[in-house]
């Protein structure tokens, strides 16, 4: 499973789940049901949330900012696509630092295993659209979120049929019963991936995940993210705070949803780069998405 907010950015873009799960489940049954619930979020997710990322150091054994954080505002709109809603396209835009506001990125993700998922940037001061490389390679950097350590590869959902998962164990995690599950990408997943396994803390009670590590393709520790402020809406829980740590970099990043509304009406000519040149037409749908916002 790819790490799960966005919302990222949705993804990231969120951790969701209406109801309890039982106790002797499956590992691929857990990994299935935290997906389609995430796939149920971002349906039609409208959200404005706040990315700071830093240089870190270590010191107690406590992870902190040895910089001032770098802060930006953006608002992000999600919508699900095809057979149980398995694609989907993401459209995020800054609102601040004034220097970057309107660059924009879009995402789309296919649950077809022979399509990679496809990502356009557009930097407003040069007012070009610019179509970001997909898939992994040793020598080529995940496609960050705006400068983040939030990659395009870490808001990815539907893709539970491109790894395998087995349960490590079961315990106490920050006094919440969790399972640590394992997933490993299949041999045609590792090939456009930049992580060889993924180990998951998920709470058993709401299904959702509290920790996530990454580990490169040298099985060398990669990222950490962890989820925070768990909360239900509408019937949904939601970690509307995720810290992820960059072991490489030595860079972190946290995000913060500030507002967020689901199940919003999103017109499919909204996910289009059009949005992401065209201020007027981005502006009018915004406004009415962000009256819906709870």
């Amino acid at each position: 499973m790819k790490a799960i907010v966005f919302i990222l950015l949705n993804f990231l873009m969120y951790s969701c789940v209406h109801a309890q799960a039982p106790k002797n489940i499956e590992a691929r049954s857990i990994m299935e049901k935290m997906d389609k619930q995430q796939r149920l979020v971002s349906h039609g997710t409208f959200s404005r949330s706040q990315i700071s990322s830093c240089k870190f150091g270590t010191k107690n054994k406590k992870i902190s900012c040895v910089e001032t954080p770098r802060v930006k505002l953006m608002e992000s709109v999600s919508k699900q696509y095809g057979i149980n809603q398995k694609d989907g396209k993401h459209v995020s835009i800054l609102l601040e630092p004034a220097s970057e506001r309107g660059i924009g990125m879009l995402s789309y993700t296919y649950d077809d295993k022979t399509k990679d998922s496809e990502s356009w940037l557009y930097l407003s001061a040069l007012g070009k659209v610019k179509r970001l490389a997909s898939g992994a390679s040793q020598d080529q950097e995940p496609t960050a979120i705006f400068g983040s350590e939030f990659s395009t590869e870490d808001m990815e959902s539907g893709k539970t049929d491109e790894y395998s998962y087995k349960i490590l164990q079961q315990g106490a995690y920050k006094g919440r019963e969790v399972w640590v599950i394992e997933s490993t990408p299949t041999k045609e997943r590792l090939k456009k991936s930049h992580y060889s396994k993924i180990l998951v803390w998920v709470d058993q009670e709401r299904l959702v995940p509290l920790k996530v590590q990454n580990y490169d393709k040298y099985g060398k520790l990669y990222k950490k993210m962890v989820f925070s402020h768990v909360e239900n809406i509408k019937g949904f829980w939601i970690a509307k705070n995720v810290t992820i740590i960059n072991m490489k970099s030595q860079r972190l990043s946290h995000m913060k949803t500030q507002d967020i509304a689901l199940g919003v009406k999103v017109d499919e000519a909204f996910l289009t780069q059009r949005t992401l040149t065209d201020f007027a037409f981005r502006e009018k749908y915004l406004s009415q998405l962000r009256l819906q916002v709870q």
